[in-house]
């Protein structure tokens, strides 16, 4: 009874682990939205311009093995806190990703594009996840890749994500282990990744 008394003391959730708990009558919403306002300020980008979109879809990253190299520890700081931030932020997972590829020797473009993924947060840093308690439990897998995404080693990228009703409750963007040789090849891969997390859900 005392250990059930001092749960019952503790309130509501509202914060854990750099987690912001929004509990409503209708459902749960989750964000990190401190944690990007924070972010901000770290980095110095609370007076830079937004942009609409995290990363520029025209624009391949490669080594850049001539461009001017940035301060390595700096450079992995930012990874790190957006690698983290990826845990209510499953839009901005792909570009986090691709940007974390090139910690080894990161160069301005790298930064360029890293601080772009800041910007996009600075005008959506409201956003997160909403779980509803009505939806039912229907389990769901959506997947989808880039053929040949990757400029240093020519290979694609799986992206896949679970839905439980409405509920999103699983996702990840990563690049695959072998080059394909199609489109197809490199979607039927993904679509692997998919189903074995299902499978794996449903077992679980």
């Amino acid at each position: 009874m005392q250990s059930k008394f001092e749960m019952s003391m503790m309130g509501e959730l509202t914060f854990f682990l750099g987690l912001q708990v929004k509990q409503l009558k209708d459902g749960t919403f989750i964000s990190q939205t401190k944690y990007t306002r924070d972010l901000m300020k770290k980095f110095g980008m609370k007076r830079k311009s937004l942009v609409k979109i995290p990363m520029n879809t025209s624009a391949k990253i490669d080594m850049d093995t001539e461009g001017k190299t940035v301060d390595q520890t700096r450079y992995r700081a930012l990874i790190g806190s957006l690698l983290y931030l990826t845990a209510s932020r499953p839009d901005i997972t792909y570009d986090v990703g691709v940007c974390a590829r090139f910690q080894s020797a990161p160069k301005e473009s790298h930064m360029t594009a890293a601080k772009r993924i800041l910007r996009y947060l600075k005008g959506s840093h409201g956003v997160g996840l909403w779980y509803p308690k009505e939806g039912g439990f229907k389990l769901v897998g959506y997947l989808d890749s880039d053929y040949v995404g990757c400029r240093v080693d020519k290979k694609s990228t799986s992206g896949t994500c679970q839905m439980l009703g409405n509920r999103l409750i699983s996702w990840f963007s990563k690049k695959q282990n072998s080059i394909a040789i199609s489109t197809a090849e490199a979607e039927y891969i993904a679509a692997g990744s998919c189903c074995a997390q299902v499978l794996w859900m449903r077992q679980h």
